[in-house]
């Protein structure tokens, strides 16, 4: 047959490679941004199209929900639909809905949403704590055992042995764990681990459920080869049989959940269980700077005792860009605000608040940046609450869309984006965004699914762009979790980060004790690990990158902290960051009394906020807006929002035309002077405003 170049077209020597490997097994070393889930894809679409494999006999699996709904979406593009991509509990989850019947006799037992209460009632049988934070300490040990494939009895041994940091003594975790094995058996209820538990020993133990399943599937990938624990892996070889056809891709430098059981010694392995096994390794970074790039290698080559397989540099292949920038704050609301700023500087050289995140080690970080980000009237959404599709407004936005169908104008003159906005108008779609809180955010979600309208109507061919299509692709996503671009800063743990990447990335916080995190200190692995996730959250970041801490955690608090290990290494000599303590503190000083803080121009008492700098007065003192000049202000930014096509804060926040509305500017220096107008927005807006100031 012929070579089929379609699915070969801009890929680089590599992914190629990686691409056209023969059927079996296949290892690919891919390092952060370069284009893993592309090649990973690409192979799959390769084989369906060569006709070595057909779609249905391939299962794909990785770790989370979005993931595999991307995978699937952009297989459909390449023509392979049909394909499985699942994450492993989804796969075992169907698995064994199926098989169960046949092999245990009567209906599958129901998938528990929570552990907690059973968790509860075997503390309380063994008079254990059951406050929350007790509670959960245990379950996280109870994950933590079956999905490294130990047992209640072997629980003492292995926690001593992997030196585990046990809530309480590891004998009576032991015994809380058979507790919460027999209660939940004889409630007849399974967790999450029993899918892939039960999945595997159905395939081990009963040859014909194996055959079965191994001519259904004939073709496996892994993503995220790095964060399997013993248990998948138990699930994989059962999955595989004496087979080989395998590829597995990851990055055992992006190797973060430990924690839960997850080892880098299976991708790291690999070659060793596959002799014949294709290697490939990618390292041309795509997704960031070579400053960023440059950053993150030093980040991970400092790393101890790496193993050969973990040795990937990565190479920058986009234009330069920006230095990392370094920062050291006196508190976390200075630091906080501080970032509150930047964003706002960002935004005003058009950088999208969709494309904007602030990356923290616990979530607990994120009160500070809620309330600075708050104050400067910046959107933002919290990475890890409320799922996307489970809010109010969207599932009955989607209800009123379903409805729609049926009425619609297949040959609608205005376009679909138009079609779907209408109908959102009916649950609560403004032309203008509300001012601020709850409102804010529904605004915000609803506005996000017409974006999601735009979307499509710039990649589907014409015939098939309709309301049906639409609906259809969101109950696609709402399965997959995969939701649309919602505009605002992302707020998120290291953690929550992986996987996403976003053209600005502030990493915050970065101290001794918070990262790495205190618990992690004289455990070299765990240190390893932290470090690993600064290596995470440093190539998140396309092409501004900013990493800050604060040497205290309150306003006017004893200033005792010290920046993070990781960093020592990358601050650049002769940055103000890098200087001794006390050199910092007399250049404060000095500072401090050559400076003056800005003062109310009402009541003169000195200004800290972000939103009282930018109004110059204090929150007890009373606006002076002129009421009438506000009013056209909105009605102008609204003409231009449209005119430009962007959300109305793009041009203006609500709170920036309440500060021209108070100083009423009369020239370009007073104007420029109101925090959140720079060079760009005078140059792009400010006659207009000054106009209106003056009344023409």
């Amino acid at each position: 047959m012929a070579e089929q170049p379609r699915l070969l077209e801009g890929l680089d020597p590599e992914q190629r490679a990686a691409v056209i490997a023969p059927r079996g097994p296949v290892c690919v070393l891919a390092g952060a941004g370069t284009g893993k889930t592309r090649t990973i894809t690409h192979r799959i679409a390769h084989l369906v199209e060569r006709g070595l494999v057909v779609p249905q006999q391939v299962l794909a699996v990785t770790f989370t929900a979005r993931a595999a709904g991307e995978m699937r979406t952009r297989l459909r593009a390449l023509g392979a639909s049909g394909v499985q991509a699942q994450t492993f509990h989804a796969a075992a989850f169907r698995q064994l809905r199926y098989f169960w019947p046949r092999i245990l006799e009567g209906r599958m037992w129901p998938l528990m949403d929570s552990k907690f209460r059973i968790v509860v009632q075997a503390a309380n049988r063994l008079g254990l704590s059951t406050e929350t934070e007790s509670v959960r300490d245990l379950a996280t040990e109870i994950e933590w055992s079956k999905a490294s494939l130990i047992g209640p009895e072997q629980y003492p041994a292995a926690a001593a042995r992997t030196g585990r940091s046990t809530p309480i003594p590891p004998e009576q975790v032991g015994k809380a764990f058979a507790a919460y094995e027999e209660l939940k058996n004889r409630a007849q209820v399974l967790d999450f681990d029993d899918l892939l538990l039960h999945t595997a020993a159905i395939l081990e133990e009963h040859s014909e459920v194996a055959e079965e399943f191994r001519a259904r599937y004939r073709s496996f990938v892994v993503d995220e080869y790095q964060d399997v624990n013993p248990l998948q892996q138990r699930v994989l070889a059962a999955w595989l049989g004496e087979r080989d056809d395998l590829t597995v891709v990851g990055d055992a430098n992006q190797t973060i959940y430990s924690f839960a059981g997850a080892a880098p010694e299976w991708l790291i392995g690999f070659p060793r269980r596959f002799p014949e096994a294709t290697v490939v390794r990618l390292e041309r970074d795509y997704r960031s700077t070579p400053q960023v790039v440059s950053l993150a290698n030093d980040v991970i080559e400092a790393a101890r005792s790496r193993p050969a397989g973990a040795r990937l540099r990565l190479r920058g292949q986009r234009a330069d860009g920006p230095d990392p920038d370094f920062a050291e704050y006196d508190d976390e609301p200075a630091e906080a605000e501080a970032v509150a700023r930047k964003v706002a500087a960002l935004v005003q050289q058009g950088v999208a608040l969709s494309e904007i995140a602030v990356l923290f080690r616990v979530n607990a970080q994120s009160e500070v940046y809620e309330k600075a980000f708050a104050d400067a009237d910046i959107p933002y959404q919290v990475r890890g609450g409320e799922r996307f599709f489970a809010r109010t407004e969207v599932r009955q936005a989607m209800a009123a869309l379903r409805s729609a169908v049926p009425r619609a104008d297949p040959a609608g003159e205005d376009g679909l984006p138009a079609l779907v906005r209408a109908v959102l108008a009916e649950v609560g779609l403004t032309a203008e965004p509300p001012a601020g809180g709850a409102a804010r955010e529904r605004w915000e979600s609803l506005s996000a699914l017409v974006d999601l309208a735009e979307e499509l109507a710039e990649t589907l061919p014409e015939p098939d762009l309709d309301l049906a299509r639409y609906v259809t692709e969101l109950e696609m996503r709402a399965e997959a979790q995969h939701p649309p671009t919602v505009e605002g800063v992302t707020l998120a743990s290291l953690h929550a980060a992986k996987g996403l990447e976003w053209d600005a990335v502030f990493l915050v916080g970065l101290v001794e004790g918070t990262l790495p995190i205190q618990h992690a200190d004289g455990d070299n692995a765990a240190i390893e690990e932290e470090r690993r996730l600064l290596y995470v959250g440093v190539t998140r970041a396309r092409e501004h990158l900013h990493l800050s801490w604060a040497l205290a955690r309150a306003s006017g608090g004893r200033r005792h902290r010290r920046r993070s290990r990781f960093l020592y290494s990358l601050v650049p000599d002769g940055h103000p960051a890098a200087l001794p303590a006390k050199t910092k503190q007399r250049a404060g000083e000095s500072r401090t009394k050559q400076s003056t803080k800005p003062r109310c121009r009402l009541c003169a008492t000195p200004l800290s906020s972000t939103m009282d700098i930018k109004l110059g007065r204090c929150s007890n003192c009373p606006s002076d807006a002129d009421e009438d000049l506000l009013s056209r202000l909105r009605s102008w930014r609204s003409e231009r929002a449209k005119q430009l096509k962007v959300p109305a804060y793009v041009v203006f926040t609500d709170a920036t035309l309440l500060a021209i509305a108070e100083q009423r500017p009369a020239d370009e220096s007073d104007l420029v002077a109101i925090s959140g107008i720079g060079a760009t927005k005078l140059e792009r807006f400010g006659s207009d405003v000054l106009a209106l100031v003056q009344g023409r």
